[in-house]
């Protein structure tokens, strides 16, 4: 696997948009004005021989017309013309480019060969990566990045999402902002003719703007690359997925979105245990860890106060807490007066998590009441 010159494409300097255009609701409409919304501080260039400005900006002929080489170019031309776009980014010096056209792999040249592995060999003459073709193109909110044709911008946050299903990105995407969860970067793979999970994985698993990865996944391609980047992640940051084509039918539609076949459930299960990462069953569950992950304060330290309602299950969570390399947490005197005015005068004292008496109809209750209690300073001894 390799990450080389995928920095090009999460932190350009300058960015070339192939098939900017002003027509309304045209794919390049909205990604140069994205782009120009997004905050980008380097140079954004379009490119159309139609036009001599596309929102206001000065638009150029062709790739070679180009006053600056750009790092990351998007492009959102017709199929035909995509394999010598990538050949003549290549000769200009570009590292990084996202095709959003789709249809590449269906259609072929006059000698057979389909578009899609045309573009892939004039790529690979130059060391060029490609994200796509046929995606939603990428964000990366801390550097003002937008080179995706979705009709919001994400904010920045910690978790990066990662996804085959550009339907599926714009729900996340609505989801993450009414419930003001942020996101590290969003990458739709698409077709993932070069660029894909395992070179993602790798990558996301050493940016420090990354605290979590979410994955949604339909297939594989690469399934040791994929296996050996997915183990190196889940030792440094929580890795979550959502597979669908958990039956044959379901692999099938996968097939025919994707192009690669999605495999077995069973086998797909046992290999994301065995790579550490946590899969989730659901649209629901996969909100859920968004949610959590986007919000979540995780702890820097290794001590921890347990809240019970019993005896029973402060005892069982001590044992966990100890044999992970934990230790449990001594409450500051200041906190625990606090707590006194709070909670029952049962609660317990005699070891060092914090129990909420036997009372069960009233848990929840003096669980409120001991949230309520620590807004201002818990203290630990």
């Amino acid at each position: 696997m390799s990450t080389r010159f995928l920095s090009k494409l999460f932190n350009p300097v300058a960015v070339a948009v192939i098939g900017a255009s002003d027509r309304p609701r045209s794919v390049g409409s909205v990604v140069m004005r994205n782009l120009l919304a997004g905050g980008l501080t380097g140079p954004i260039m379009p490119v159309n021989p139609k036009q001599k400005a596309v929102a206001g900006v000065m638009a150029y002929s062709d790739v070679i017309s180009l006053p600056e080489i750009p790092d990351l170019a998007v492009i959102c031309t017709p199929p035909p013309t995509v394999p010598g776009i990538i050949r003549n980014l290549g000769e200009r010096g570009t590292n990084a480019a996202i095709v959003l056209t789709a249809g590449l792999d269906n259609q072929k040249d006059e000698a057979g060969t389909s578009l899609q592995i045309r573009m892939q060999e004039a790529a690979r003459a130059h060391s060029l990566r490609i994200l796509g073709p046929n995606c939603l193109g990428l964000m990366n909110p801390s550097v003002g990045l937008n080179a995706s044709f979705a009709h919001a911008m994400a904010s920045p946050g910690k978790v990066a999402f990662v996804t085959q299903s550009g339907a599926l990105s714009t729900a996340i995407l609505d989801y993450a902002k009414s419930n003001e969860i942020g996101l590290s970067c969003f990458v739709s793979l698409g077709n993932g003719a070069d660029v894909d999970f395992g070179d993602l994985l790798d990558y996301l698993a050493a940016d420090p703007n990354t605290g979590a990865i979410l994955l949604y996944m339909e297939s594989i391609k690469d399934a040791p690359k994929f296996m050996s980047a997915a183990r190196a992640a889940s030792m440094n940051k929580p890795v979550l997925a959502v597979k669908a084509g958990r039956v044959p039918e379901g692999a099938r539609a996968a097939m025919s979105h994707t192009g690669s076949l999605a495999g077995s459930d069973d086998v797909f299960e046992s290999a994301l245990k065995r790579a550490g990462i946590l899969r989730v069953q659901t649209i629901p569950e996969l909100f859920d860890a968004v949610e959590t992950l986007g919000l979540a304060k995780f702890s820097t330290g290794d001590r921890l106060a347990i809240l019970t309602n019993g005896g029973g299950p402060a005892v069982m969570a001590t044992d966990a807490l100890v044999l992970r390399g934990g230790r449990l947490a001594t409450l500051g005197e200041n906190t625990v007066s606090k707590l006194d005015k709070v909670l029952p005068s049962t609660w317990s004292r005699a070891i060092r998590s914090t129990l909420l008496g036997t009372h069960r109809r009233s848990a929840m209750s003096m669980h409120s009441r001991f949230c309520r209690a620590l807004p201002n300073a818990m203290q630990f001894s």
